[in-house]
């Protein structure tokens, strides 16, 4: 039989999300700026053999790939996940690359390496669910091709390790989850005109967002491994949304059929103190000040969509 992807959750990520590669990314950008690659290809090839550190995505990915337990024995019902990294590297980098995730033991086998070209556009030939970046070039070309993507914060904190049974993942609502009906009124007419509006359409499921895909992926993946994997998902929908708007979210979630295991609904306080209490895996947020908060404890990605990034495209 042909080898596919299909019915896999299918994660793309950049080397530097993975990898803690932010002094290699000087010299490449050193060597972008010169029009000369061969200086980064040596740095990175006299590291050959010297594992590069975790990025901000590698626990995220190391909890995502125990879903494939089982799967060594050639049972592709097993393999449920599958981690591409998609890279603006070179392919001899991209052997650093490659040779670091082995020694880390993450099984990790298939690789687009661009050579400084933008990558995005395999996403679609990957059928990804998800695409981490700190490029956010890549990142934007990647949503607009309407694939769930997030410029990640390399120096977000990583705390993985406080619950290594759980995936437990974070999504703001309006723009991420949702799309930015409801947003665009609050910025034009503010919030009271953004509570009535969404009263009224509170039975009225809201249009989905760039990450819809990503939650009935991860619902899915959950369903399909039942308790056979060691680890569990749990999700967060963490809003500044407060009553009455939450009826609304609340119903569009159960309309997709998608359960949500903790919702808050925080009216504008800062994410960051609650979500230093959930301690998730990655955080997906549209609006900078609250990734720049999320950063500070936990692995950050911001999603460049919506109406509150119209001004920064």
């Amino acid at each position: 039989m042909p080898i596919t992807l299909e019915n896999k959750l299918v994660v793309a990520i950049s080397s530097r999300a993975l990898f803690d590669f932010e002094e290699e990314n000087r010299v490449f950008d050193a060597g972008v700026a010169s029009g000369d690659d061969q200086s980064y290809m040596q740095y990175q090839l006299d590291r050959l053999d010297k594992p590069a550190p975790a990025g901000v995505a590698f626990p995220l990915v190391q909890k995502l790939l125990a879903f494939n337990q089982g799967s060594h024995d050639g049972n592709q019902d097993k393999h449920r996940v599958e981690v591409v990294v998609l890279s603006r590297n070179d392919p001899v980098s991209g052997m650093r690359v490659f040779r670091s995730a082995r020694q880390f033991d993450l099984k990790i086998e298939r690789g687009v390496f661009t050579r400084g070209r933008d990558p995005f556009g395999y996403l679609n030939a990957l059928g990804a669910h998800l695409f981490l970046s700190a490029n956010e070039r890549d990142v934007r070309g990647a949503l607009a091709a309407g694939f769930p993507a997030a410029r990640v914060y390399p120096e977000s904190a990583k705390k993985a390790e406080r619950h290594p049974d759980e995936i437990r993942i974070a999504f703001d609502g309006d723009a991420v989850l949702f799309s930015d009906e409801a947003e665009q009124v609050f910025q034009r007419n503010g919030l009271d005109a953004f509570q009535q509006h969404e009263t009224e359409r509170a039975a009225t499921p809201l249009p989905p967002g760039p990450f819809k895909p990503l939650l009935l992926a991860l619902h899915r993946l959950q369903t399909l491994a039942g308790h056979e994997v060691p680890v569990r998902i749990r999700t967060a929908l963490v809003t500044a949304r407060s009553a009455p708007a939450h009826e609304r979210a609340i119903r569009t979630l159960m309309d997709w059929k998608i359960d949500i295991d903790e919702a808050m609904f925080l009216g504008g306080l800062d994410k960051g103190a609650f979500l230093r209490e959930f301690e998730p895996d990655f955080f997906f947020d549209d609006q900078t000040r609250h990734c720049e908060s999320a950063a500070r404890v936990s692995p950050t990605g911001h999603v460049i969509s919506g109406i509150a990034n119209h001004d920064n495209a």
